[in-house]
């Protein structure tokens, strides 16, 4: 599998400041009798009633087809909520997800040279290709690093501009704690430690994309010395020095990311490592707030590759099911799918302020009448429009890879285990898999 993104950064400051377009319609007609469409999930939890809104929306616009999601089990990943579903001849329809590409390769259709598919850059489609099959098409770009309440820093003092070493986020962690507020909000997700935190080692292992790649085969391959690699020595240090200011006790249940949230709209906290789709959730907690997204450095050396940098990439992608779902029921998802990124109604949805309904996404697409204007937006195309960027190979991790880093990282931060095994962990997670990103 081709998941090579090495001009994603080109694409989404492209995207960022794409001219407008004219869209093509939807392909919904008036119909006799409506067409049920299932899909699996909402994208994501955090813009869960956003997302339900403009499916409401989609289903009153039209007579043809009835868009329907459904929940899975969320402590299930998505090959585990799926797997059954073909069994029992349930598939749903629409499914969305990222790592496990590759094992829905010979079940969904094929995008290719498809209206949605002609207007993305080729670069955000590589990562949704198998072979010569378009598998999914992108939802959004997004962009991970530090979130940071720009209040609770100017009280501080603290410019985020001039933090570019370990040591100066350090003087930066004391600065907000002298203000009297926690200084950052450190998240035991397993979703954000297995991909996000981890993809910061992955990436700044070279300056390369293959250098990267080279990488992931010594790690299959059983001859990469984690723990003895200065690379990961530096990344382990910003882990604990994340750790040692954490402004509470790491929280590994499900109430974490809406707590996290409320720290950091409260003003409780001033820094959270995080990406950017917690603005709508940051902002629906304070409106009136300014929420930026700066890079998490994880070396000493001011002019180490990655310390200037923010992460950016495809987060996930639409796939349609192509073997038990009748012509009619991909008709219907893929219509719903052209409403919600080339018609006005649908790209407020996408694009449009949190305030309005919106889920604040940055597009991915072309033809955007609609598009974000928040703080953080106006960051992370800055960091773009500079070339600072750096790519998502958490993309790479095989299917349920992160599950295991997750797991993993939760046991190094409450303490469980220690570096060294926590490095043999990681090592192990990966000894033997594929190699996807030779194929």
């Amino acid at each position: 599998m081709n998941k090579a993104m090495k001009v994603a950064a080109i694409a989404l400051a492209s995207a960022l400041s794409m001219s407008a377009v004219v869209a093509p319609a939807a392909n919904a007609a008036n119909c006799t009798t409506k067409t049920k469409v299932v899909m699996l999930g909402t994208i994501k939890d955090e813009i869960k009633d956003q997302f339900l809104g403009a499916v409401e929306a989609y289903n009153k616009s039209q007579t043809c087809y009835t868009l329907e999601s459904i929940q899975g089990d969320k402590k299930l990943t998505f090959l585990q909520n799926v797997t059954p579903m073909y069994a029992a001849n349930k598939a749903p329809t629409i499914m969305y997800t990222l790592q496990e590409i590759p094992n829905m390769a010979d079940k969904v259709m094929d995008w290719s040279g498809s209206k949605l598919a002609k207007l993305v850059p080729t670069s955000l489609l590589e990562a949704g290709k198998v072979g010569k099959k378009q598998v999914g098409v992108p939802s959004t770009v997004e962009a991970f690093g530090l979130v940071y309440n720009k209040k609770v820093l100017d009280k501080a003092g603290v410019n985020p501009k001039k933090i570019k070493t370990r040591n100066d986020l350090e003087a930066a962690f004391k600065a907000v704690k002298k203000s009297g507020t926690g200084a950052i909000h450190f998240s035991a997700l397993w979703w954000s430690l297995g991909a996000h935190l981890h993809n910061l080692y992955f990436t700044n292992v070279s300056s390369s994309h293959e250098g990267r790649l080279k990488v992931l085969d010594q790690m299959v391959d059983g001859k990469r010395d984690l723990i003895g690699d200065p690379i990961f020595k530096d990344w382990l240090a910003t882990y604990d020095l994340m750790k040692k200011y954490n402004n509470g006790k790491p929280n590994l249940t499900d109430t974490e990311y809406d707590r996290a949230v409320a720290d950091l709209a409260k003003g409780k906290a001033g820094f959270w490592f995080m990406g950017n789709w917690s603005e709508p959730s940051l902002l629906t907690a304070d409106p009136k707030g300014s929420y930026g997204l700066m890079p998490l450095p994880i070396s000493n050396k001011a002019t180490a590759y990655g310390n200037d940098s923010i992460s950016v990439g495809v987060p996930g992608y639409f796939m349609v099911d192509k073997q038990q779902s009748s012509a009619e029921e991909r008709a219907g998802a893929v219509d719903f799918l052209e409403w919600l990124f080339t018609t006005p109604a649908g790209q407020k949805y996408v694009a449009g302020p949190v305030s309005q309904g919106g889920m604040n996404f940055i597009p991915a697409y072309k033809g955007f009448k609609v598009s974000p204007s928040t703080f953080m937006a106006k960051e992370i195309a800055g960091y773009v429009n500079a070339g600072k960027t750096l790519e998502w190979m958490n993309t790479y991790f095989p299917a349920g890879g992160q599950e295991l880093y997750g797991a993993s990282s939760q046991k190094y931060m409450t303490g469980k285990i220690n570096g060294e095994q926590y490095a043999a962990e990681l090592e192990a997670a990966w000894k033997g898999k594929k190699k996807a990103w030779r194929e």
